[in-house]
């Protein structure tokens, strides 16, 4: 990830706390916006629509952090993510490589994005984190500490 002193960050914590580990990407977020250095920004979406695009397109970096089923060594996995056109049946729902599509090919601009999955197990219409899922975010925390903020900070100094 390359940053600059006016380098601006926006998070996109996705997910639904009325789900269970679904709400990992709201999570993520209730424990790190005050953490945050001034350059970042933060947003809570169920799901991301067209919209995103817009909001996407004011910011250098956007890092997308959302509950995943998929298991992942760690418990976690950051991954750059690019622009990709997909089909899809609906504007209603998008996934973070169609937002940063329409990003580029509606607005004319390219953040640099990044995908932050958390492994979640229980997705039942309940609210709160499963332990294991409740493990699995302090890691991922523990990694955007110490690999993302700190490299901001460092910049910023």
């Amino acid at each position: 990830m390359t940053m600059t002193k006016k380098s601006k960050v926006l998070l996109f914590g996705i997910g639904n706390c009325g789900r269970a580990d679904d709400g990992l990407g709201w999570a993520f977020l209730d424990k790190m916006k005050s953490q945050l250095p001034e350059n970042y920004d933060y947003e809570y979406r169920y799901q991301l629509q067209i919209e995103d695009a817009d909001l996407a397109s004011q910011y250098d970096t956007v890092i997308f952090i959302d509950a995943h089923k998929h298991f992942f060594e760690g418990g976690f996995k950051y991954k750059r993510c690019f622009s990709k056109a997909t089909n899809s049946f609906t504007t209603h729902e998008l996934d973070p490589t169609t937002v940063l599509y329409l990003t580029e090919s509606i607005f004319g601009k390219k953040p640099q994005a990044y995908i932050l999955g958390i492994n979640g197990e229980k997705y039942s219409l309940d609210m709160g984190l499963s332990d294991a899922a409740e493990q699995n975010l302090l890691k991922a925390i523990s990694f955007f500490k110490e690999e993302i903020l700190l490299q901001t900070v460092n910049v910023l100094s």
